[in-house]
């Protein structure tokens, strides 16, 4: 009871997603799905709850 608003809703989401002609970057989401991202700077730095980071509490 009650689900039919939600069916009618995935549905209608499903349809515009199967039929919508959205531009994909095929070799981007290739090279994230294998794990090859860009060259970047890791820092640690920014985030102070990261590995060797931690500031103790007084």
């Amino acid at each position: 009871m009650g689900r039919g608003r939600a069916k009618a809703k995935q549905t209608r989401v499903a349809r515009d997603l199967k039929y919508s002609s959205q531009e994909i970057d095929v070799e981007k989401l290739a090279r994230e799905l294998h794990g090859e991202m860009a060259e970047r700077d890791d820092k640690d730095d920014d985030d102070p709850f990261a590995e060797g980071n931690y500031i103790r509490r007084a």
